[in-house]
């Protein structure tokens, strides 16, 4: 069963991949590695192999069995788009997500061309689903490359987490993009998010007409500053990509 959540811009996460390898500084203090690796070296826990790469056949049929529509992240303790992920497993969550069509998958990476290049090869310039949504993760002005990749895909349902935002991202183009996240590093060891970085991402969704979601300001835990930006809670979803039939389960 795909598990709940306290991530406050999902439903639950799904996880048929699990561990991963550091691709920039947004990974130096990974949330999903600390928790995995705590559970190194235990017999039969699901985390035995720590954050080691592993690949989870019998979790694929997930969805299927949960029928009230979710919003689902997928692959929060990992990155489906890993070099050493077998494209024929790749593949196989794709076909789960385009047949188990009553929920909405939530898809982020830090892999953007990689991404790219697969979304290419299997849909050609086709739209994807709406119901299949890609995002990439983009900690600072080095990486927003990673978002003209993910403007290159044929899609109504692209976002970007700005998360951990770790410096400014500068004046990026963000037309194009339904909906956009940004918040503060959490746990030990945080990096501090400073105000006017959160506040340039909110102004450029406004400007560029993209739903702004201010997740945190991050610290010790991920409530420790709570969540309101300039006074105010900012929680736009896209909600108007949403497939109708979804949107009406989902909001009973």
């Amino acid at each position: 069963m795909p598990q709940k959540t306290d991530i406050e811009w999902t439903d639950a996460t799904w996880n048929p991949v699990t561990g991963c390898v550091k691709v920039g500084p947004g990974c130096d203090h990974c949330y999903a590695e600390r928790f995995a690796e705590r559970w190194r070296g235990i017999p039969h826990h699901p985390y035995e192999q720590g954050f080691d790469l592993r690949l989870w056949p019998a979790r694929l049929k997930q969805p299927s069995i949960w029928k009230k529509p979710r919003m689902i992240f997928v692959n929060s303790m990992s990155d489906l788009f890993q070099k050493e992920v077998d494209r024929g497993f790749i593949n196989q969550v794709f076909d789960v997500m385009e047949s188990v069509d009553w929920h909405v998958y939530q898809v982020l990476t830090k892999r953007s061309s990689l991404m790219l290049r697969y979304v290419q090869e299997r849909y050609g310039g086709s739209r994807l689903p709406n119901h299949i949504w890609l995002g990439v993760s983009v900690e600072d002005a080095a990486h927003t490359g990673r978002i003209r990749h993910l403007k290159a895909i044929n899609s109504k349902a692209r976002f970007v987490s700005f998360e951990p935002l770790l410096n400014t991202v500068g004046d990026v183009d963000l037309t194009g993009i339904a909906w956009a996240i940004a918040g503060g590093e959490s746990g030990p060891g945080a990096r501090r998010m400073r105000q006017e970085w959160a506040v340039e991402i909110r102004d450029i969704c406004q400007r560029d007409g993209v739903e702004f979601f201010f997740k945190q300001w991050g610290g010790p835990r991920p409530k420790s500053g709570g969540r309101a930006l300039d006074g105010v809670e900012w929680n736009g979803f896209p909600w108007k990509i949403v497939p109708a039939p979804i949107l009406e389960q989902i909001r009973q």
